[in-house]
């Protein structure tokens, strides 16, 4: 039998982590105010990651006393050394020591894709999950076989190709749910009007700033800019993460085009930050909802700014400081709220299926024999449940942070 315990991720988005038996399957944070993090008490054998993201890797560090196995392919290796140091400073307290982390580092065993590997006698294999480089959805072959979706995109966008789903047969399959219920825009149309809305700006004498997350997002703005002949600014992390990705050229879709679009963009340090400003621009910046980074410090400055925009491109979770602008028009910049005069409009350049390749990917898991399905990830985790059970006609579970099934 095949022990799951849910400890963060249910009916919510944030904080993913899964154990199952002796592995815990990502283990990361909530990026609210203040940030929330995974039931503890935990000690596994192996922490298996998806990918290098912080509401899936970001209290990892944490569970090293353990001295576990770290599992991940090679970009995630990277690019979660990166973020993981970087949130040692954004986040106050720091969730996890230096020591902490030069541990995780110290356990981690790289895996590529389609390469299934060992781990305690329980097998493991990691396949493309179309969501930021190197991430993935996981099989683990135990008493029991489970497939992790981790957070999935079934077609390509510029960056990515999408998710491979010719997976084995698996019994269990647990499915991020953050788009249920919603359909993404047409690419090519929302696109247009994204970099309509950025021109229209700077005709107006206005700055655009565009919070982004610094692995998958940034290196998509920048490549959406380079096609329609926008020379942005970039800050914060996503300097040091495009420089990385290409260091993985097989795990990228056009490694000649993200080349291209850094070349196009133009890298802020931070005594340019006010000198910038002097005229109208584009700066593309973390961090992706607003909480913490450069981006603040830009629109500490334009707030009261009417001409300028603050163009949001990712989902926003509940009480961020994003999801503030978007709800009410106020922003907390630390040492105070402002009521932005400023526009906040939002792309949705998501890197998550939607609600229709949900559903398409559901149904293709399950036509290759699963039991049961679990529907993780999202704010409409039970409604996608009744919906499986419904329409497909297998067991599906909408749980809660803490739930254990026996399956």
């Amino acid at each position: 039998m095949t022990t799951i315990k849910f400890l963060g991720g249910c009916r919510e988005v944030g904080r993913t982590a899964v154990m199952l038996n002796s592995l815990i399957l990502d283990y990361g944070i909530k990026p609210s105010d203040p940030p929330e993090f995974p039931l503890n008490g935990n000690q596994p054998s192996a922490v298996i990651i998806s990918h290098a993201h912080l509401d899936h890797v970001g209290l990892a560090p944490n569970l090293m006393y353990y001295n576990p196995k770290v599992i991940l392919t090679p970009p995630s290796h990277d690019l979660s050394t990166i973020i993981l140091k970087d949130s040692m400073n954004v986040i106050q307290p720091p969730p996890f020591t230096a020591r902490e982390l030069r541990q995780f580092e110290s356990n981690i065993e790289e895996v590529e894709y389609e390469t299934a590997i060992n781990v305690g006698g329980i097998e493991v294999e990691f396949f493309n999950a179309g969501h930021i480089p190197g991430s993935s959805s996981i099989v683990v072959r135990d008493s029991k076989s489970v497939l992790f979706s981790g957070d999935i995109k079934l077609d390509s966008t510029n960056l990515l190709e999408g998710a491979k789903v010719d997976y084995p047969e698996v019994d269990i399959l647990i499915v991020e749910s953050t788009y249920y219920g919603t359909e993404h825009p047409e690419r090519k149309e929302l696109e247009k009007a994204f970099v309509e809305s950025i021109l229209n700006t700077l005709d107006s004498g206005g700055h655009v700033i565009i919070p982004a997350f610094a692995v998958g997002r940034t290196q998509e703005v920048l490549m959406i800019l380079e096609k329609y002949g926008i020379s942005p600014y970039v800050d914060g992390l996503g300097k040091e993460v495009s420089e990385v990705i290409l260091r993985y050229p097989d795990y990228i879709r056009s490694p000649k085009n993200l080349k291209k679009a850094i070349k196009n963009s133009i890298p802020v340090f931070w005594r340019m930050r006010e000198e910038i400003l002097e005229k109208p621009c584009v700066i593309v910046t973390t961090a992706g909802m607003l909480n913490g980074g450069p981006a603040l410090f830009y629109i500490s400055k334009l707030y009261n700014d009417e001409k300028s925009k603050i163009l949001l491109t990712s989902y926003q979770v509940d009480g961020t400081n994003g999801d503030r602008a978007l709800k009410y028009g106020t922003l907390n910049l630390g040492n105070k709220v402002v009521k932005l005069k400023m526009k906040v409009e939002q792309y949705d350049f998501s890197a998550h299926a939607d609600d229709k390749q949900l559903k398409e990917y559901v149904k293709k898991v399950v036509d290759r024999g699963v039991e049961v399905v679990f529907t993780v990830h999202g704010e409409k985790t039970e409604e996608f449940a009744k919906w499986i059970r419904g329409e497909i006609g297998v067991e599906a579970y909408a749980p809660t942070n803490g739930e254990v099934y026996v399956v």
